[in-house]
């Protein structure tokens, strides 16, 4: 039941309104990657013009952003140095290791991330997702990549800020402020929105992990309708939910996520570092560019790390 003292709409009712289930048939487990085709993607690789490559990845070491708990920053292990080695010829080597969650740094969420009412995206059965991993909807249904033209709003220069507070919510004119004053670009069919929060411009310069994961500034539930109406392939930000914390709706934890993920079948990408690339594109005026984040094919994963790049 919809919470009294909420001043959002019930989430259910908007993810019934802007479901895509069976939009791309009923054994669809890809969602709105699938809004990526052949030709925008071909048009895509147009817009490398000037050889400029941008990582948008953080490091995957002991001083990322997760304080501990259910998430852990990666740890990076030596398995040979050489030490104790003797082939002939003189031969030495070295191998390592990574333990880390699959969303403990810059990731992808998949369709069988989060769900509720016992369904995930396409109305699949959440009861797939056991300890073996998912059934349906799992990252590697991602496999052949997500690439095509990214456009870069970013919101903390929209607002004059280095960074937005914690639980500041970014609204669908806030989303069109910031395109108007980045020249009028243009979201549309197909493409990868990714908008800047300026929150990891904050860990850098706090590098307190619990203060950014104790909330943070993101989209309201209304920009659901404005990803909607507009067919966005999938959403970036430089936050860890893409979405407000704390949250519009006392009565709803993850709201946007739900109807994002659960019922439009869009995949989210968090924790990127765009200070670069926002630099950039305050400095030449160019807001769009080719943007590649492929998944790692772990099966019936629900998340992957990645490293994704914008080339411009």
């Amino acid at each position: 039941m919809p919470d009294p003292n909420s001043s959002v709409e019930d989430f259910r009712a908007v993810g019934e309104r802007l479901r895509n289930w069976g939009r791309w048939g009923a054994d669809d487990e890809r969602g709105t990657t699938n809004l990526i085709t052949p030709e925008r993607l071909v048009a895509a690789g147009g817009l490398i013009r000037q050889g400029k490559v941008f990582d948008l990845g953080i490091p995957f070491d002991e001083k990322g952003p997760q304080p501990g708990g259910g998430r852990i920053n990666p740890v990076h292990l030596m398995s040979e140095n050489g030490d104790e080695q003797v082939f002939p010829g003189g031969f030495k080597y070295a191998d390592d290791y990574i333990f880390m969650p699959l969303q403990g740094a810059t990731q992808w969420d998949s369709l069988a991330h989060v769900f509720y009412d016992e369904q995930l995206y396409n109305g699949f059965p959440s009861q797939g997702v056991s300890m073996k991993g998912a059934a349906h909807c799992s990252i590697d249904k991602q496999a052949k990549g997500i690439a095509g033209r990214g456009v870069l709003l970013d919101i903390a220069a929209l607002k004059g800020v280095e960074w937005m507070e914690a639980g500041t919510v970014i609204t669908p004119d806030d989303l069109e402020a910031a395109a108007a004053r980045q020249g009028g670009v243009e979201v549309g069919s197909g493409d990868i929105l990714v908008f800047r929060t300026g929150w990891r411009r904050k860990f850098l310069r706090e590098a307190d992990p619990v203060a950014f994961m104790a909330g943070e500034p993101g989209l309201g539930q209304d920009c659901c309708a404005w990803l909607r109406e507009r067919d966005v392939a999938a959403v970036c930000s430089d936050n860890w939910a893409i979405e407000v914390l704390p949250g519009e709706d006392p009565g709803a934890v993850f709201n946007v996520h739900m109807v994002l993920i659960r019922d439009m079948g869009m995949t989210l990408g968090e924790i990127l570092d765009l200070e670069e690339l926002a630099a950039d594109c305050e400095s030449d005026g160019v807001w769009e560019f080719f943007f590649a984040a492929p998944v790692l094919k772990v099966s019936r994963a629900v998340g992957s790390p990645i490293n994704p790049l914008a080339i411009k």
